[in-house]
């Protein structure tokens, strides 16, 4: 459960922190305030997709491992 949620906090960081910026920067340019309305709209961004990735994410491992089963290798 620990490494879940190392995983999720880093991974949450990482994703919105791009996300964010690369839609910030295009929707209105790098203007005057663009740093603290980038801040503003990462640290929102974080605080949804965390309990996004703790909840959505184990459902989304079990329907992967359902649709892609790793197949035994066989020995010739």
């Amino acid at each position: 459960m620990k490494q879940r949620i190392a995983f999720a906090l880093i991974m949450g960081i990482i994703t919105t922190g791009i996300i964010s910026f690369t839609l910030i920067s295009i929707n209105i340019g790098f203007v005057e305030k663009f740093l603290s309305i980038w801040l503003r709209s990462w640290a929102t961004s974080y605080a949804v997709v965390i309990p996004c990735i703790l909840i959505i994410g184990p459902k989304v491992q079990v329907f992967v491992n359902t649709t892609f089963p790793e197949k035994a290798l066989i020995d010739e």
